[in-house]
């Protein structure tokens, strides 16, 4: 079926702007599959707004191509997506307000550049992006954010969500009020992940003249490092504990810099190796872990 263009919507393609509406909500049939393909170039920027339940999937290849792939449960939701240059913004959104949770599902998945920048916005769906180099925003309110193989400048937001990052690179800030985050096998040179009830693990390296910053208000904090990192550690809680696993390896503060305790009670300063990397550790009422990997 055809795309019948106004004389706007005209203008702006013979102007290099493309606006494509899909799918009018009166022309979904529950269950329908939409595939869009736009060609890009250069380093192109991706918007997402998912106002519905449902995962957002986000894999690289070597194209010069965008290519997206939506799938929804009914004709309750209606996908708009406009091209503008290298810029795809792609927006769902509900067209009855007393929809039912489970006509609310849309799922999508793209194949992107390797290098691209993302903004992903979602309800309760799944984040999930792979082996994409550029900076990104993503944003959850109750969905799980999982990233593998990916670097840039990182934002993740959550509610609830948690997030896992695996093998990730560049920077990284993760921002949360009950969900949780793993960084695991990472090559980050600067990471401040926050929350106030969820628990954080740090599995792996310290960058050299990294910076790492990791607050629980009442959860736990761990942090597990090998043999050849090099870092000044400073854990710090109010009424919590800190578990240090790995007293035998961290020396006291070589660096000579005074460390005075103000409102928290408990406290570990060490230094392992050079104590090239900085690492803060904090919770107010959580357990802070901190262990040596075998």
């Amino acid at each position: 079926m055809g795309i019948q263009l106004n004389a706007r919507q005209s203008t702006m393609l013979a102007m290099g702007v493309g606006l494509l509406l899909w799918p009018a909500p009166s022309a979904v049939a529950a269950g329908q599959r939409l595939e869009k393909h736009f060609a890009v170039k250069g380093r192109p920027v991706v918007v997402i707004h998912n106002v519905a339940d449902g995962r957002i999937e986000v894999k690289s290849s070597k194209n010069s191509a965008v290519d997206i792939i939506a799938s929804q449960a009914s004709d309750k939701i209606n996908f708009e997506v406009e091209q503008v240059a290298d810029r795809i913004d792609v927006t769902a959104s509900v067209t009855d307000a007393a929809a039912r949770p489970l006509e609310l599902a849309a799922n999508l998945q793209l194949t992107v550049p390797e290098e691209t920048e993302l903004q992903l916005k979602t309800e309760n769906g799944l984040i999930y992006v792979e082996q994409v180099m550029g900076d990104m925003t993503l944003e959850s309110v109750a969905g799980e954010v999982h990233l593998k193989e990916v670097s840039g400048y990182i934002i993740v937001k959550t509610t609830g969500g948690s997030l896992t990052c695996t093998q990730c690179a560049g920077k990284l800030d993760f921002n949360s009020i009950s969900g949780g985050a793993q960084v695991l096998q990472p090559a980050l040179t600067n990471v401040n992940l926050r929350t106030m009830t969820g628990n954080i693990l740090f599995d792996g390296d310290f960058v050299r003249t990294g910076l790492y910053t990791m607050k629980s208000g009442t959860g736990t904090v761990e942090v597990r490092f090998s043999g050849t990192d090099s870092f000044d550690l400073n854990a710090r809680t109010a009424t919590g504990t800190v578990d240090n696993r790995a007293e035998s390896y961290l020396r006291p503060d070589s660096h000579g810099i005074r460390h005075t305790a103000s409102k928290w009670a408990r406290g570990f300063f060490g230094t392992f190796g050079q104590g090239l990397a900085k690492v803060e550790l904090s919770s107010y009422s959580g357990t802070i872990r901190i262990q040596k990997r075998d």
